[in-house]
């Protein structure tokens, strides 16, 4: 798994490339900390290479979610992958993100 961070004017931009299971999950709750420490604005999750993603994965998600709402940001997630959409609709996460696609 591999997250990278950018700071654009008012967004945050956060690209994850490969696999977000319970393994990358303990690095990735780490690596999104930027995210956590500026969820005032608005944030965006780019799935592009997203190739995967379990509960673990949708956990941190949705702590960026919560932090955002607690301090007034926003977030969009980008070009989620069909399968990784199906996990969105099975979990009912699809209704608490707005999701965009390209």
């Amino acid at each position: 798994m591999e997250i990278t961070i950018t700071n654009n004017d008012n967004a945050m931009v956060c690209a994850f490339k490969g696999r977000l299971d319970t393994p990358a999950s303990l690095q990735a709750s780490k690596d999104i900390q930027p995210l956590l420490d500026n969820a005032d604005k608005e944030i965006i999750l780019d799935c592009t290479d997203l190739e995967y993603i379990s509960s673990s994965g949708l956990r941190i998600l949705l702590g960026i979610r919560k932090e955002t709402a607690r301090k007034g940001g926003k977030v969009i997630i980008k070009n989620i992958r069909e399968e990784i959409r199906q996990v969105f609709l099975m979990t009912g996460f699809y209704n608490l993100f707005e999701i965009q696609d390209a």
